[in-house]
């Protein structure tokens, strides 16, 4: 796929969203969109144990009367309104994907509006497919491009901001848009660009995710009308992406093997609910509790080394109040593995995370710290026990990530596991089996009917 190289980054980006074909895509590419989708879903029907869920759900049914877009394991709402609301239940128990590069979420701003357009219009999973892979692209190029330690530095939190350029690709790209119109859409997109992280430690920092997917469907819905927008919004001199967000950028690195090198292979999967940055805490932890038949009774001591930048974010809850802090808390986490031997969402309600053992060992005998000789999400986790042995693991590459990746029967397998009583196993199977052929199945509103929840699961929420 030839760009010109002259051409504005945010032009060069629009071109290749609306040209990209099925045929271009290489099939580790295609299969890793497909794993992508598979655990957004995962994490959408998981979503419906979210302590804010509900909130998110009135102010969803509240955008419009209509109902032509299906909410997944939930019932219809309107286009927008089921844009939101996926968007949310996709990151609203912590444990969506990661483009680690940017610390940005990527498919609770993509895959919601690609999928009601797709729905809405009766197209194809292989559209869908490269909706998503195209969406995606743009995303994670766009962030590469903007020099994260200097936007971050900034306070800016990345799904709100470049999440709503993705979502305008994927939806353009369901629309049949050409470049200039996809252009357009971009330009809409950034004028709707938001987030920072004086939210951080509250749930409105997974708000951002969701309201980057409505952002960006209302961008190329807009786009859609011929609504005059700018051209060149990410390099723009005045108020552009790169130079309002991040003193210019790195603009050639948002386009460097256009459509030879596909970025969004570096998004990362969790395959446990708990922050992005302390899976390689998990990781370790996993690597002990399976090797090892610990007694917690004779630890002694747990002793962590994170990141500096992952002790910051979550070195602080040795005490935690409810869900939401258990998830950022990596002294609860540790605690929570080492007792029960898993890290699913049972260990996030409130009788796991509020009993008294488990809290007592979190504050006591869990000790994290920064360390300068880990990095990123890696971590040294030593379990010194009583006899005087200490048993050590360290993780350099978490569960998930593109060097140590999920597999697709760990996908699978969680996407059965969260949806127990949410969907029937005739669906969850049908699911399955639709996402795995998604270049050949034939129709988008056949699978969201099936993602819809099982009578039984609506009755029980009424």
């Amino acid at each position: 796929m030839a760009q010109d190289a002259h051409r504005e980054t945010t032009q060069r980006l629009a071109e290749f969203a609306a040209s990209l074909r099925y045929e271009a895509l290489p099939e580790h590419t295609r299969e890793h969109c497909k794993d992508l989708i598979l655990d957004a879903l995962a994490c959408a029907v998981a979503g419906h144990q979210g302590e804010e869920t509900a909130q998110i759900a009135k102010f969803a049914s509240a955008l419009a009367q209509s109902s032509e877009s299906s909410v997944i394991g939930g019932g219809h709402l309107s286009l927008a309104g089921a844009t939101l609301l996926n968007g949310y239940l996709i990151t609203a128990v912590t444990m969506c994907d990661v483009h680690r590069a940017t610390m940005t979420h990527i498919t609770p701003e993509i895959v919601p509006p690609a999928l009601a357009i797709a729905e809405r219009d009766g197209l194809t999973g292989r559209q869908l497919l490269v909706a998503v892979a195209a969406g995606c692209e743009v995303t994670t190029r766009i962030g590469i491009g903007l020099d994260y330690p200097a936007f971050r530095a900034r306070g800016f939190h990345g799904p709100g901001i470049i999440g709503p350029f993705g979502a305008a690709a994927a939806v353009g790209s369901l629309l049949g848009f050409d470049a200039e119109t996809m252009a357009r859409a971009f330009g809409l997109a950034g004028s709707q660009a938001g987030g920072t992280f004086a939210a951080w430690g509250t749930p409105t920092v997974k708000f951002h995710q969701c309201r980057g997917a409505l952002s960006g469907l209302m961008a190329a819905l807009l786009a859609q009308q011929n609504f005059v927008a700018t051209h060149e919004f990410l390099t723009a001199k005045d108020g552009g992406l790169y130079n309002a967000f991040a003193a210019g950028g790195k603009p050639a690195a948002a386009t460097a093997e256009l459509g030879q090198r596909f970025e969004l292979e570096q998004i990362a999967l969790r395959l446990w609910p708990s922050a992005t940055v302390i899976q390689g805490l998990n990781t370790a932890l996993f690597e002990l509790v399976t090797k090892h038949d610990i007694d917690t009774v004779r630890v002694r001591q747990v002793r962590i080394a994170l990141s500096r930048s992952a002790f910051d974010m979550h070195g602080g809850f040795r005490t935690y109040k409810a869900k939401f802090e258990a998830l950022l808390s990596a002294h609860y986490s540790a605690a929570a593995m080492l007792h029960d031997r898993a890290l699913t969402l049972a260990q996030f309600e409130p009788n796991r995370y509020d009993d008294p053992k488990l809290r007592s060992f979190a504050a006591e005998k869990v000790e994290v710290r920064a360390d300068a000789a880990v990095s990123g999400s890696q971590a040294i986790v030593d379990i010194a026990l009583d006899d005087g042995a200490t048993l050590s693991a360290r993780c350099e590459h978490p569960l998930g990530s593109s060097e140590n990746p999920l597999s697709r029967a760990q996908i699978e397998d969680k996407f059965r596991g969260y949806a127990k009583g949410v969907l029937s196993d005739a669906q969850v199977a049908d699911v399955l089996g639709a996402v795995a052929r998604l270049q050949d199945f034939g129709s988008v509103h056949k699978l969201m009917t099936l993602l819809r929840a099982a009578p039984r699961a609506m009755a029980a929420a009424e």
